[in-house]
């Protein structure tokens, strides 16, 4: 196999580890450890927020952590690996689609925003200091989760690009940042409607 096709060849591996790491439905896998299945209480999204509303702040505050921890840390090897730099964007990408297309559940899965962030953090974390300002400012002005995540997603791919990351991180921000809003649709009707529940501490 020649230098090319071995490359090739090892990327196929670490996405397909990434998009199976980010497939392990970390919520999911919680609520039943209570006796929950949170598919079918509140919202039904196996996310943080679901879980912190119907199981319990702790175990949302860990939903979170692990659903991070599953975008950053197959991106943080690979930017410390062998195998060339700009790899590592789209090993971020895969493990957040793991976890949006999860395979254990039949390539349904969470809205990515907990994993987005474990992606953003090893690849442009100026990027996300932005983002999370934005989101805090919108949380403490009016409570509500989805707008939160869904304008720091929007701003993402514009703070990336300010931040003079490569074209391949931009090209891979803008996509999950796509997928992230698209995901909130039906948030988005809510919040038009007056009708999205406000986050309660």
């Amino acid at each position: 196999m020649t230098e090319y096709g071995t490359t090739i060849f090892a990327l196929f591996i670490v996405i397909t580890a990434a998009y199976l790491i980010g497939s392990i439905p970390t919520g999911l896998l919680l609520g039943k450890a209570y006796g929950i299945d949170v598919r079918k209480e509140g919202s039904g999204n196996i996310g943080a927020t679901n879980l912190y509303r119907t199981v319990g702040r702790k175990v949302g505050i860990i939903t979170l952590i692990g659903d991070c921890l599953k975008g950053l840390l197959p991106v943080l090897l690979m930017k410390f690996s062998a195998l060339p730099p700009e790899f590592a964007a789209w090993v971020g990408l895969a493990a957040f689609c793991g976890h949006v297309f999860s395979v254990f559940l039949k390539f349904k899965g969470g809205k990515g925003v907990a994993t987005a962030l474990g992606v953003f953090l090893a690849l442009a974390p100026l990027a996300v200091a932005i983002a999370i300002a934005l989101f805090a400012v919108l949380m403490f002005f009016w409570r509500y989760v989805s707008l939160g995540s869904i304008s720091a997603a929007a701003i993402m791919p514009l703070a990336v690009y300010l931040m003079g990351e490569s074209r391949t991180v931009t090209t891979v921000t803008l996509i999950i940042a796509l997928i992230v809003i698209v995901r909130h649709h039906e948030n988005i009707k809510r919040l038009l409607s007056g009708t999205e529940n406000k986050f309660k501490a």
